[in-house]
């Protein structure tokens, strides 16, 4: 117990340093948390080794964070997303699939390994792109408004394609057979327990609002998401569909702003375990240009394919006022998303240890390029303006 709360300690003191410094250059906390992880992990310091009960803190840590992004998210916004948003999206999704399920295969990587790759460079992380535009005050911009509109679609076909390739992982083989099933199993156990959860979800507010206990709202809103993300886990699908399903359900609620902020130091405490303990798994020596057998050419490869596939959205742009650039620029960083896609992989056994630290550093890397990637679009606009 002693050395498992001392390394708890070690991680949320870590976070929060690295964090906060992130923060201040411009960059997204959860960098520092992944860099954290990285440098008190057994990879570089080794203060901090992952226990049973640091790992099971990691993975509450991550349902806290996909219940957070569904409450976050607007059910009518995503209807209302529009042609534009869904084909940017689709575009997003099949385009890096292609081109990381291309790359890893032409390499030799065995294909269900390759699937899990493909599946990786899918993701977009909708809060690292708006929380730039909202930063630069843009967030009303046409552009802003597809990209948006399509990171949320695009989270929604990942989490459907995470619940498919980690079947496969169970499994152990792949066939449009068992990708067809599990393709429908995931799509009908979102549409069911959203229908369900709308049905439900009004009444059970208005009795925890009868309640007199502290912390009722809170807690029975959690236990709704840990409940679906249990059910979700029984049919085979990630459990991370089920938090996401509930958080959506939850925010077309009248109590959704009160939940946010009863979640959020909930959230503050679980979170950066799960990034840190990620970090903590990645190996630089294993991505060091000059050792034998070395990921780093592979992980600047990685990058270079999940840019430019990402880049590809901007095809898809058709309506008049929208321009393609801040779009295409805006579904870059993968961020936490991209994150569960390889900590999947490494779980399921299908990435090794050496390809999860190219992997990383490919979701670091994108996530440090959109930000002043997308700055230098609107300042050069705001100058020709002038």
């Amino acid at each position: 117990m002693t050395a498992f709360l001392l390394g708890l300690v070690l991680v949320w003191l870590a976070a929060k340093l690295a964090g906060e410094g992130m923060e201040r250059i411009g960059q997204t906390a959860v960098l520092g948390e992944l860099l954290a992880g990285v440098i008190i992990g057994p990879g570089v310091l080794g203060l901090v080794h992952e226990s049973e009960a640091l790992h099971a803190l990691a993975e509450l840590g991550v349902l806290v964070l996909l219940f957070e992004v569904g409450l976050e998210s607007d059910l009518q916004d995503l209807l209302r997303a529009g042609l534009q948003a869904t084909l940017v999206a689709l575009v997003g999704v099949v385009a890096p699939f292609a081109v990381g399920y291309g790359a890893m295969h032409a390499l030799g990587y065995p294909q269900l390994l390759a699937v899990f790759v493909g599946a990786t460079f899918t993701a977009t992380s909708v809060g690292i792109t708006a929380r730039v535009l909202a930063d630069l005050g843009r967030l009303q911009d046409a552009a802003a408004k597809v990209v948006l509109g399509a990171a949320v679609v695009d989270d929604i076909l990942g989490l459907i394609i995470l619940a498919v390739v980690t079947g496969i992982a169970r499994t152990g083989g792949v066939s449009l057979g068992s990708v067809a099933m599990l393709s429908a199993k995931a799509v009908v156990f979102l549409v069911v327990a959203i229908l369900v959860g709308l049905r439900l979800a009004p009444t059970l507010i208005r009795w925890v609002g009868g309640l007199k206990a502290r912390g009722t709202l809170i807690v029975y809103s959690v236990v709704f998401a840990v409940a679906l993300a249990a059910i979700g886990d029984l049919i085979g699908l990630a459990t991370i569909i089920g938090a996401f399903a509930a958080g959506l359900v939850l925010a077309t609620t009248e109590r959704r702003e009160h939940i946010e902020e009863r979640l959020k130091p909930v959230a503050d405490l679980l979170v950066p375990v799960f990034f840190v303990t990620v970090g903590m798994k990645v190996q630089p020596a294993m991505l060091s240009p000059f050792a034998d057998d070395a990921q780093f050419g592979l992980a600047l490869l990685l990058t270079l394919a999940a840019v430019v596939s990402k880049l590809a959205t901007g095809l898809a742009v058709y309506q008049r006022g929208v321009r393609r650039w801040p779009v295409s620029v805006g579904m870059v960083p993968r961020g936490e998303v991209g994150l569960i896609f390889a900590g999947a992989g490494l779980s399921a056994g299908v990435i090794a240890e050496d390809l999860y630290s190219a992997l990383v550093v490919v979701v670091m890397l994108t996530t440090f390029v959109a930000p002043p990637w997308l700055k230098a679009l609107y300042s050069g606009e705001s100058r020709r303006d002038r």
